[in-house]
């Protein structure tokens, strides 16, 4: 990646950037065109099909509108497909991508505490017949369609440009910091089946990712004056408070001079606990309070969420004793249940009950990831982060730990995307720590003087070589918590057997496994056999071995039994924010790699 500090000029060679922050609620899109000899503009995409432009509001709604598993429309335009019974509307599809360790209860606060609240809503349901694979690629496709036109039609000679430069188009996907391969590897398919990228191959080389926190950073640090606070080895604090989501990342500052660089301090923080939740404690308070009343229905009541979250939400601070929602029409009107032309008022102390939950889940993030670590400043971004209730608690919150909450002067939705391409250019942050433990599965020598090993017997088996030997031991490549800096690379040998020869090894494959226990684990199963709920899959890689043949041994055992004996290596690769892993083995000491393909997980559950 070619690199510009604040006062240098690009010095890479000529191409475009577009970076896409696909939100829960709301989407953005930033893009810069980057040739050498100039000091890059960040701009972003304003104007969308169905939307017309608005001042300093450059996001768009994230729905998509399907008509018997058809596309119908999305964005903008498919707003006016909501409440009607021919159309399905997906909204916060993108919930369905997190993974279990984000998870958490679905119920809201209950209404005035009371425990016999109505159920809380599910993350709404995908429309029938259709596969989220088929949701994001329809709404990539139509957000990657309106960059291009806008594009085109903004830039001087944007066409000739386009022309020139859009099959190496530089894709930049933000994601929340709980994200890892298998949402990356979805992503890819969904960028390649929207015709973004071309192949698998072209996807590794073009699309890049970057967590929204390490996006908004680079924002941030680019809109204020930073020299006038930051010193090296002073430690802040960002937090991006998000549709779905609020992560929290702790820095140290390793440099000024030639350029900013930054290096994590811990593992970052993500927990879901974003604006939708606020809407989701909305709708059940607005249910428990109207579940006597004409208004109870569900098509009202998604009426006055909707102007809860268009209005009242966005400018409540916690001072307004009276919080109107205009949901309906002059002749709607249930006295009893305070309801008047239309109109129901909430208290302020009904408002921040929306609000307490999600809030405290934020602050507490927050203060895991400080462990009770001082710092001066905490960068508060993130379309969530403007609420001025959400920063008025943080600041109360985090301002009695002597912490100051910053924040830019203009909005902030715009930081992850914005921030995204800035990343991309400038690469700030030159290291980072592991957020989980990584490692593959193995076989072990069965010691039979050993209890552990005793405990685990019913698992012996037979190795090609007469030895006993017990399965499913687990050999760690990275540690969570570990520093891991640009370009960092781990090779792991390992050797195999087999009774005999094998004439090809075409479809050979690892899988690469995550540990989110305390601590390390020696194993991936219980003494059963039974499967850790700690240890996941997180991907397998691929790669034809057949060339090893060629350097196995055979060997004679000291049972004498004869075996063939052969090795191989796995190297794990950190360029940047993305994991990557290859297989790597010799042939009369010369050392090959792959080709190998990275296969994702299945992110369902």
């Amino acid at each position: 990646m070619a690199t510009q500090s604040d006062s240098q000029v690009y010095q890479g060679e000529e191409k475009i950037i577009v970076a896409i922050d696909l939100g829960t609620t709301h989407t953005a899109v930033s893009f810069a065109h980057a040739y050498p000899g100039s000091v890059v503009d960040v701009r972003m995409v304003t104007k969308w099909k169905g939307q017309p432009e608005a001042a300093g509001d450059s996001k768009i709604p994230t729905i998509v509108a399907y008509e018997q598993g058809e596309l119908v429309a999305c964005g903008a335009e498919a707003h006016e497909y909501l409440g009607d019974e021919e159309y399905e509307v997906s909204k916060w599809f993108k919930l369905h991508l997190h993974p279990d360790s984000m998870n958490f209860s679905d119920e809201p606060p209950a209404y005035d505490n009371d425990t016999s609240a109505s159920p809380a809503m599910e993350i709404p349901p995908l429309p029938s017949n259709v596969t989220l694979a088929e949701v994001y690629t329809d709404f990539m496709r139509y957000v990657f369609g309106g960059f291009r036109t806008f594009f085109q039609k903004t830039t001087p000679n944007g066409l000739a440009i386009w022309d020139r430069l859009s099959s190496n188009i530089v894709v930049v996907l933000t994601t929340p910091n709980g994200w890892d391969t298998r949402q990356q590897e979805f992503l890819k398919e969904a960028a390649q089946e929207a015709g973004i990228v071309q192949s698998e191959e072209d996807a590794d080389l073009r699309i890049e990712f970057v967590t929204e926190g390490e996006a908004s950073v680079h924002y941030v640090l680019g809109k204020i004056n930073h020299k006038t606070w930051l010193k090296k080895g002073s430690m802040f604090a960002v937090t991006d408070a998000g549709g779905s989501t609020v992560d929290s990342t702790l820095y140290v500052c390793k440099a000024l001079e030639p350029k900013l660089e930054l290096e994590e301090v811990c593992a970052s923080e993500c927990v879901q606990a974003g604006g939708v939740f606020v809407d989701r404690a909305a709708r059940s308070l607005f249910t428990e309070k109207l579940s006597n009343s004409k208004f109870g229905d569900e098509e009202s009541i998604s009426d006055m969420v909707d102007k809860f979250e268009q209005r009242a939400k966005r400018i409540f601070d916690g001072s307004q004793e009276s919080n109107v929602i205009e949901f309906g029409s002059r002749r709607d009107n249930d006295r009893e249940h305070g309801i008047i032309q239309g109109k129901i008022v909430l208290t302020a102390s009904e408002v921040c009950a929306t609000f307490d939950n999600v809030i405290k889940r934020s602050t507490d993030s927050c203060l895991k990831l400080l462990r009770g670590r001082k710092i001066k400043h905490l960068l508060l971004v993130g379309g969530f982060g403007e609420s001025p209730y959400f920063r008025l608690r943080f600041e109360e919150g985090f301002g009695s730990h002597g912490t100051d909450v910053v924040t830019v002067e203009e909005p902030s939705k715009k930081a992850a995307a914005k921030g995204a391409v800035m990343w991309y250019i400038k690469q700030m942050v030159s290291a980072r720590i592991a957020r989980f433990t990584l490692g593959t599965q193995l076989i072990v020598p069965f010691d039979p003087a050993r209890a552990e090993h005793l405990k685990r017997r019913s698992q012996v088996f037979i190795h090609a070589s007469g030895d006993t030997y017990l399965q499913d031991a687990f050999r760690t490549i990275v540690e969570k918590g570990q520093l891991i800096p640009q370009d960092f690379s781990k090779l792991v040998s390992y050797n195999w057997s087999r009774s005999e020869k094998p004439e090809s090894l075409v479809d050979f494959y690892v899988d690469l496994l995550v540990w989110e226990g305390e601590g390390n684990t020696k194993w991936t199963t219980d003494v059963n056999g039974n499967r850790l709920p700690q240890i996941r899959d997180l991907c397998s890689i691929e790669a034809d071995l057949t060339p090893t043949i060629a350097g196995f041994n055979q060997l004679t055992s000291k049972h004498g039994i004869k075996y063939w004996k052969g090795s191989y290596g796995v190297r794990c690769i950190y360029n940047g924010t993305k994991l990557q892993a290859r297989l790597e083995w010799k042939v009369e000491d010369k050392t090959y790699q792959g080709p190998i393909r990275v296969i994702p997980a299945s992110v369902w559950k």
